[in-house]
């Protein structure tokens, strides 16, 4: 029997990075190049446009957003008005466009790059996870990642889990009191057919995961084993906890990835299923 599920907002070109933050869901529609808010119940609010395309999201301690510009391989600062700030230059380390991004407590920035062309047609090629300190200054945290992805905090932030798309599984970090990568290790393996896009983690330490390929969303604990599945029917692409109570579990699905098709269709969308286990 198909799970219950509340419509959150559609008509979107396609949807990444959806994060709750102060009482609203925040996505990118990265087709659409431009970030939006919404409160469940209301319309969604263009919130500044992203021309280089937006992905990954996260706030800094002081509540400045931070935008992962896709195609020049930028972390843009918004401070609440018009204008988009230069933050970081990650062009010098991330060897293709840059995709989901995650924002720690310390102010720290975890972001992805695709490592290759997709587009284009590239071979597969790893690429490298960068990290943007507080102060604005970008390191290469670890290499050698297929597709990193969707990233998520376990332990009170002490362990990185990061989405390897091509490689079909999590990968986990221990962060270093000087903020380095150490312990890598698998932390799960998707079903044969899955994939991970975007992820987060819940209360009892299980991680979400979206998987395009299969149009399902499956709860995974350490080890892989699958706790719970969500089948959406269409590629589920990115998920967040959240909501007033934090057990509201909102997907983004879209029926196609290539920027015309999504931009003739306009069918991304947002949907939300109650969960047992809250955000921790």
């Amino acid at each position: 029997m198909e799970r219950e599920k509340s419509p959150i907002c559609d008509g979107f070109a396609f949807i990444e990075g959806p994060r709750w933050y102060k009482d609203a869901l925040w996505f990118s529609d990265m087709h659409g190049e431009a970030v939006f808010r919404v409160v469940p119940g209301s319309a969604p609010e263009r919130v500044v446009a992203v021309p280089q395309r937006p992905s990954g999201l996260g706030w800094l301690p002081n509540g400045d957003l931070l935008i992962a510009s896709m195609l020049d391989r930028q972390v843009l600062r918004w401070t609440g008005s018009d204008a988009l700030l230069p933050y970081a230059d990650l062009s010098t380390i991330a060897e293709r466009r840059i995709n989901d991004m995650l924002v720690d407590s310390q102010g720290r920035a975890w972001v992805g790059n695709f490592g290759f062309d997709l587009s284009s047609g590239e071979s597969v090629m790893p690429g490298t996870l960068v990290r943007v300190d507080s102060d604005g200054s970008v390191h290469a945290a670890a290499d050698d990642l297929l597709f990193a992805n969707g990233m998520t905090l376990l332990s009170k932030g002490s362990i990185l889990v990061v989405a390897e798309t091509f490689k079909g599984c999590l990968t986990a970090f221990d962060i270093s009191s000087e903020s380095a990568l150490i312990n890598r290790r698998t932390w799960a393996a998707l079903p044969e057919g899955a994939v991970p896009d975007g992820i987060c983690a819940d209360a009892e330490g299980a991680i979400w995961a979206a998987s395009p390929t299969t149009g399902s969303v499956l709860r995974l604990g350490e080890g892989g084993a699958v706790l719970d599945s969500i089948e959406t029917g269409r590629q589920a692409i990115a998920c967040a906890l959240g909501g007033p109570e934090g057990d509201t579990l909102f997907v983004s699905s879209a029926v196609a990835t290539e920027r015309q098709a999504c931009l003739e269709a306009l069918t991304a969308r947002i949907d939300a299923y109650r969960v047992s286990v809250p955000v921790a």
